[in-house]
């Protein structure tokens, strides 16, 4: 089983960037696919990104394209979120979670996650 902790967030000003990290410990990293998640104050939670076991492939909600960008290490254990042109409707709470799949990028609403981690704090004032 995977456990995950994300760190990277803060307090960044409209148009500005961060990068989210999600570090995972446990054998079955390199073997899991990666998702972000956001949730925003007193909404459910979205899907950002996945990228698959390898980091070869990548998907995308469509209101973060071409503004973020999803990446892993598995050397490192690691998944990390590029967040540029932030805007404040991305304003939130950021998670990440594993779910295990050695196919390609892909999301479903009734995917169920091995584990999540706690989340970080987003905060792009308006």
């Amino acid at each position: 089983q995977v456990q995950l902790v994300e760190s990277g967030g803060g307090l960044v000003q409209a148009g500005g960037s961060l990068r989210l990290s999600c570090a995972a410990s446990g054998h079955t990293f390199s073997t899991d696919a990666m998702y972000w998640f956001h949730q925003a104050p007193g909404k459910e939670r979205d899907f950002v990104a996945t990228i698959n076991w390898d980091g070869g492939s990548t998907y995308y909600a469509d209101s973060v394209k071409g503004r973020f960008t999803i990446s892993r290490d598995n050397a490192k254990n690691t998944v990390y979120l590029q967040m540029n042109s932030l805007k404040p409707e991305d304003t939130g709470v950021y998670y990440c979670a594993a779910r295990r799949d050695l196919g390609i990028a892909r999301y479903s609403p009734e995917y169920e996650y091995e584990n999540w981690g706690q989340g970080t704090q987003v905060t792009v004032p308006s």
